[in-house]
């Protein structure tokens, strides 16, 4: 039975300073690399032991998977980067205070921006100081400009069975350390949780949560220290 590993990446500082992050690249703060060193001890004590990781081309969760797996001894492990396991892109959002955003435009608006199914942010204007055409980890990619939890679902997918289902068919321990959007995009697959109800879900960071999949790749899921 092919084992599954989930890690939201440990607290970054914008999450400190409650900002919309995104694709903008934010570093882990103390207590977000303590998050990942103690995600990684526990998941040694558990017995678990990845065989590959994957993350994304953002230095946070980067960060996260590296420490997670120095703790567990296993920072040799095959580990594969990819953009479109990076966070939701929060458009015009991008780097604003969430709760200055909220007095400006009302609670609503933003609950609608942040937890709607397919109703992305406005979209990042040309010329923001948050414009990512220059950046070359994304060189030849067609960046988004804004993104709603729909659009990061069609993105991470695809991804998902092309890259990693054949090693869980292989029977390999995969690891994967990402953001709360795309992590709700895999879990909204692997546990078949409806569009309206995906939205409410919240990832905590820095806490595994486990799969262990049947053979159609469907399976429960639980948070390592639950058991």
């Amino acid at each position: 039975m092919p084992k599954l590993i989930l890690i939201r990446h440990g607290q970054s500082q914008w999450n400190l300073e409650n900002r919309f992050t995104g694709w903008w690249d934010v570093d882990v703060t103390e207590k977000g690399a303590a998050e990942a060193w103690a995600a990684g001890e526990l998941m040694k004590a558990k017995g678990i032991a990845p065989d590959i990781a994957f993350t994304s081309v953002q230095t946070r969760a980067i960060k996260t998977l590296n420490l997670a797996l120095e703790a567990m001894g296993r920072l040799w492990v095959p580990v594969t980067k990819d953009w479109r396991l990076n966070e939701r892109h929060y458009g015009g959002l991008t780097g604003l205070d969430k709760a200055e955003t909220a007095a400006r435009h009302g609670d609503e608006q933003v609950r609608i921006w942040r937890r709607s199914f397919d109703i992305p942010p406005p979209p990042l204007e040309a010329g923001s100081a948050y414009d990512l055409s220059s950046d070359p980890r994304y060189a030849g990619i067609a960046i988004p400009n804004t993104e709603s939890l729909k659009d990061t679902i069609a993105r991470v997918l695809p991804y998902w069975k092309g890259a990693i289902v054949p090693e869980l068919q292989a029977n390999k321990t995969v690891l994967i350390s990402a953001h709360g959007n795309s992590l709700r995009a895999l879990v909204k697959h692997l546990s078949d949780i409806s569009d309206a109800d995906i939205t409410g879900l919240e990832i905590p960071t820095g806490q595994p949560i486990v799969y262990e999949l049947g053979d159609a790749l469907k399976g429960d899921r639980y948070y390592l220290s639950e058991r």
